[in-house]
Order: C-alpha cells, then structure tokens, then sequence
C-alpha cells in the first residue's frame, strides 16, 4: 500500500507539473497548450516508451521541424534539454529520498529537505539520459541524509513505470522550453532594412 501510494504521489506530482508549468510556458509563448501537446505526442510517446531522453532526441527534433519552429533554437535547446532538463528526475529523487527517509523511520529536518532538494535539481542537471540513470544520484542522497542507500532495492519494481513517466516529462518539458525560447527569439530578430539603390 506505502509503495502503491509513493507511485501515485510520483505520477500525480509529475502530472501537475507537466500540465501547469509546461502549459504556461506554452501559453506565455502564444500557442495554445492543448495543440502543443496534441503537436508533441509523438515525442511524448517515444520517450515513454524508450525511457530514454537521448534516444527520443531526434524524435523531439523533427517534431519541432514539424511545429515550425526555428532549426537553430530547437537543435541547440534540444540537445542541451536532453542531458541538462531533467525537472522529471530531480522531482521523482526528491520524492523518492523522503519516501524511503519515512519508511526507514528517518526524521529529517527542514534543513535536510531542502539540501535534499537542491541537491536533487543539481543531480538532476548532470543525470545522464539513459533508462534507470538516476539511481545512482538517489542512493548517494540517501547516504548523505543517513538512509540506507540499500533501500532503493524497495522500488526497483516500480522503477521503470516511473523512468517512462519521467523521460515523457523531460521530453515534453524539452519542446516546451523550445517553443518559448523560439518566441523570444523571433521577438528579437533584427528587422531587415530596404536599401534603396538611387
């Protein structure tokens, strides 16, 4: 039941992210975020499917060709979002950390939950895009607060469910990002001047 209900807050926690801070990204970018994620399904369903942000990359790069937008911006925020937007992984290692800190009895105080979430967006920075690369990050924070990192054995059955959920987070949150930043830069395209030849 503990585990059932750690899977469910991990889902519901991704879920809202994926609908209210993507969403509104997309919105400030003047798309309607409900094309958008009918525009990115493609891409969300091979990250899941793969659980691997490296992989589903030139996914995600020819669905942006396909939304329009600009190639410099997507092949560069794509390329970096791949390795550096894991918002899906530094969410599920901070919920992860906590759930195994309670069902281990380990108290931990204000000060440790916040270490134990920056520690897990700067680990979610340097996690690599592979199936599964966010174990490693989530047993040494474990260690850290004084959990015994040999729990994680406790959701290795539920872990790739969990993986594809993320990585179509991550994805998603990718395209997200491109579609806001190629708005800014189409903003701040220099107009071309008409030089009359009299």
């Amino acid at each position: 039941i503990r585990l059932g209900a750690y899977v469910g807050v991990v889902v519901l926690a991704l879920g809202v992210h994926m609908v209210v801070t993507y969403g509104t990204a997309v919105w400030l970018s003047g798309r309607s975020p409900l094309s958008f994620f009918r525009d990115t399904q493609e891409a969300t369903v091979m990250a899941f499917s793969t659980a691997s942000s490296n992989a589903t990359l030139p996914t995600a790069l020819r669905v942006a060709d396909q939304m329009g937008l600009p190639q410099k911006v997507s092949r560069f925020v794509l390329t970096v979002g791949a390795t550096a937007n894991q918002n899906g992984t530094a969410l599920f290692e901070g919920v992860t950390v906590i759930f195994l800190a309670q069902f281990f009895g380990v108290d931990l105080s204000i000060g440790q939950q916040i270490m134990v979430m920056a520690v897990c967006i700067l680990g979610g920075i340097g996690t690599a895009g592979v199936p599964s690369g966010s174990l490693p990050v989530v047993a040494m924070i474990c260690a850290m607060v004084g959990v015994n990192p040999l729990g994680i054995g406790l959701i290795l059955g539920v872990n790739h469910f969990l993986d594809m959920c993320r990585t179509a987070l991550n994805v998603t949150g990718d395209l997200a990002l491109t579609t806001l930043v190629a708005k800014g830069e189409t903003e701040d395209s220099p107009v071309p001047v008409q030089v009359s030849r009299d």
